[in-house]
């Protein structure tokens, strides 16, 4: 997965973004080791620190606990997994729905684009 960083939020609020769609996609699994605070800094081209204040969000939220001789990992919540899945996946929803409203369509005429697009891409 490739970091994408822009200047108009918080640095370390955007590596907490990915961070958790890495978590709730299944890239970091369920249990599994997060990368050390420095291997992420460097992969991201961030300052440790800042990586690091992302990470003690995640913890914060549950998402990643330190283990004292393993490092941080994933949690092995799946319900909170899943529940931080769909809450991003509404939130997504709701912007796309926005994004169609701004163009004038209805959330029945969305529905019906939608329908028609998920046929087209089943004849093809």
């Amino acid at each position: 997965m490739i970091w994408k960083l822009t200047d108009d939020r918080p640095i370390w609020i955007q590596l907490v973004d990915q961070l958790t769609l890495r978590i709730v996609s299944g890239v970091y699994e369920s249990g599994a080791a997060v990368p050390t605070v420095r291997a992420l800094a460097g992969e991201a081209g961030v300052n440790p620190n800042t990586m690091q204040r992302a990470l003690a969000e995640l913890e914060s939220r549950k998402l990643v606990e330190t283990r004292r001789t393993a490092g941080r990992m994933v949690t092995e919540d799946l319900s909170l997994i899943r529940s931080v899945r769909e809450e991003l996946a509404y939130g997504r929803m709701e912007e796309f729905l926005a994004s169609m409203r701004a163009l004038g369509y209805t959330d029945e005429q969305t529905r019906e684009l939608l329908a028609g697009w998920n046929k087209k891409e089943e004849d093809v």
